[in-house]
């Protein structure tokens, strides 16, 4: 009977034994994917992080930063032993035994809070800080605090003590977007962390505990007391002598707040795009984008570009600059002055002619950070102005032509299309010197229809002229009668091949580098001849006479040689000025955002006065 009653206890016990163990395979299961999912969340590389962007011109003196968080992380064998006993002692001192948490500090802050019915106390090692900062929140839960524990241990694991130092030293939370010790010395003193007195250290080190209450701009005594409180601990810690503590804690603090150098926004703007042009070109996005086939295929290579320089611009770069300070600020005086502020803007670009650098940029009066800069985005029919690249330059490659040359300047009619002369004049045979000088229309579209179209357009291929379009391949063009059109810098940029006759893509940048100084990026155009020496000679002396007694007589004689070609557009809705002297390679738009006609300014020849300032050095 007993035998039975226990066989029975027994199966009916089997379901339970099977359901206990069940539960327990369960609970084993989450707990190992809670580890694994632990180890895989912390394995997590490290957060990005915004650095700043330092731009810098031919000198090398700075001149415009970019930033929303100020870094200057420092290695942790560059900081002082002050420095490092500093934070140590008074937030983790036994952050070289534990193992990212300290057991004793979890009970004793856990008995104080649970006496007080509240969560005050704290019981963070630096490692836990580390973690909080890079994964978790800040939200005071005990479920927070639990996962805070595991990610503290898989990081002491998967890093050394020093490694875990570091990373705390340079993110921690400085106040006014300033992170790391590093970047504190460079904001709050405008010195570097090893400049520093050693009360300076203290006193930045009161900021992190509470970046507010600590805000050495707005709360300078609150955290001088604080100093004074971090400098007793390391006195009773023996880290500093009684003389030192007494020393340091009297030292007077001077801050020096960092000022963001936000100089010549007109160069600084094109010099970001610019970098988006370099990144595309160094790792071949830009010929993955000339393939698309379609305009959401070449946008997804937009975006993929954009991703890209977000991405370098946030690791924190020094961009060198071709940027003349001197010049830009002449520049942007003169034609201010010249516009003025009835509603008429400009647009302009100066290209050093030895360097072949953009040294100069003019983006329009009243012109703020992020506005439309009409240096490189003002995109308009360029008129007369183009005549030199795509006409005169192209006719005399094509045959043993020169200035003197004899040609048929008469009307002319090709199919409907029969362009006519400023103030309707017609002429008979005239030399290229002559139509060139006084830009009459019907000599440019004869020469066109001689050259060939084709022709014509494939001597502009060098030059990437972004806006020209096969739409554009007709007669009208040789006037610069384009479906959209040019931006100054791009037909300065052109106008530098009748230098030599070579041409060399002409950038802002000279190189991007990393904070190490190690170069990132840096442009590798080659120079190619693409006029012959006979075609260069040609269009500088006819350039020369434009401005002796032709379109654009009134330019100032800046230097031995001085050049240029003019342009208007129907009603004189642009006024354009083109040309180079010894030093300079210059192109002025002036008109209305919203096309209207300026005759008075014309007459004014202010496109002349705004080419003259622009050839001053």
């Amino acid at each position: 009977m007993k035998q039975t009653v226990a066989l029975v206890i027994t199966l009916a016990c089997v379901p339970l034994l099977l359901f206990i163990q069940n539960q327990i395979h369960e609970e084993t299961m989450k707990t190992e994917t809670l580890h694994a999912s632990i180890r895989d969340t912390v394995q997590l590389e490290v957060p990005a992080m915004i650095s700043p962007i330092q731009m810098k011109d031919r000198n090398g003196t700075l001149f415009a930063e970019e930033y929303t968080e100020w870094r200057q992380p420092i290695h942790l064998q560059n900081m002082t032993f002050f420095t490092r006993q500093l934070f140590l002692k008074s937030e983790d001192r036994t952050f070289y035994e534990h193992r990212g948490y300290d057991i004793a500090a979890i009970i004793r802050a856990f008995t104080i809070n649970a006496a007080a019915d509240a969560k005050q106390q704290g019981a963070s090692t630096i490692t836990q800080q580390v973690v909080r900062m890079r994964y978790l929140s800040t939200e005071k839960t005990y479920e927070r605090k639990f996962k805070e524990l595991f990610f503290a241990a898989e990081l002491e694991k998967q890093s050394t003590k020093d490694e875990i130092l570091e990373m705390y030293l340079n993110e921690m939370y400085f106040g006014n977007q300033v992170y790391g010790i590093g970047g504190a010395a460079s904001y709050y003193f405008s010195r570097p962390l090893e400049k520093l007195h050693e009360a300076e250290i203290a006193f930045l080190a009161a900021v992190p505990n509470n970046p507010s209450l600590y805000n050495p701009i707005k709360h300078f005594d609150q955290t001088k007391e604080r100093q004074i409180r971090l400098l007793r601990v390391m006195l009773d810690q023996q880290v500093i002598t009684q003389e030192q503590f007494e020393a340091y804690s009297t030292f007077p603090i001077q801050l020096n707040v960092k000022k963001k150098e936000q100089f010549y926004p007109m160069y600084s703007s094109y010099v970001l795009e610019e970098l988006k042009d370099l990144i595309a070109q160094t790792e071949g996005l830009d010929t993955s984008m000339s393939k698309a086939k379609t305009p959401e295929e070449r946008q997804r290579w937009q975006n993929e570009i954009n991703r890209r320089t977000r991405e370098v611009i946030g690791a924190g770069v020094t961009i060198d600059t071709a940027l003349d300070q001197n010049k830009q600020q002449h520049d942007e005086n003169r034609m201010n002055a010249l516009i003025g502020t009835g509603g008429v803007q400009a647009g302009a670009a100066v290209i050093d002619n030895d360097m072949r650098e953009i040294i100069s940029l003019y983006a329009g009066a009243g012109y703020k950070k992020n506005d439309f800069n009409r240096a490189y985005q003002a995109v308009r029919q360029p008129g007369s102005a183009i005549k030199p690249l795509l006409v005169y330059a192209p006719f005399f490659e094509s045959g043993p032509y020169h200035a003197d040359t004899p040609v048929n300047s008469s009307d002319i009619c090709i199919a409907n299309y029969c362009p006519k002369n400023f103030g309707h004049y017609q002429f008979g045979t005239t030399t290229v010197r002559e139509a060139f000088r006084n830009s009459y229309n019907s000599t440019a579209v004869r020469l066109l229809q001689r050259v060939g179209i084709d022709e014509a357009f494939s001597h502009l291929a060098p030059f990437h002229f972004q806006h020209v379009v096969e739409a554009d391949r007709s007669y009208p063009a040789a006037l610069g009668g384009f479906s959209k059109g040019v931006t100054p810098l791009e037909l300065a940029a052109a106008t530098t091949s009748f230098i030599d006759g070579t041409y060399l893509t002409p950038h802002a940048i000279r190189s991007v580098k990393d904070s190490k100084g190690e170069v990132l990026y840096k442009w590798k155009d080659t120079s190619k001849v693409v006029w012959s020496p006979s075609t260069v000679n040609s269009i500088r002396s006819l350039m020369r006479e434009v401005v002796v007694n032709g379109t654009g007589e009134g330019i100032a004689y800046t230097t031995s040689y001085t050049g240029a070609k003019t342009g208007t557009t129907d009603a004189f809705k642009d006024l354009w000025a083109i040309g180079m002297n010894d030093r300079y390679t210059s192109a002025v738009w002036i008109g209305y955002d919203r096309p209207t006609p300026i005759p008075r300014l014309r007459d004014q020849k202010i496109h002349l006065r705004a080419f003259s300032s622009t050839m001053r050095p």
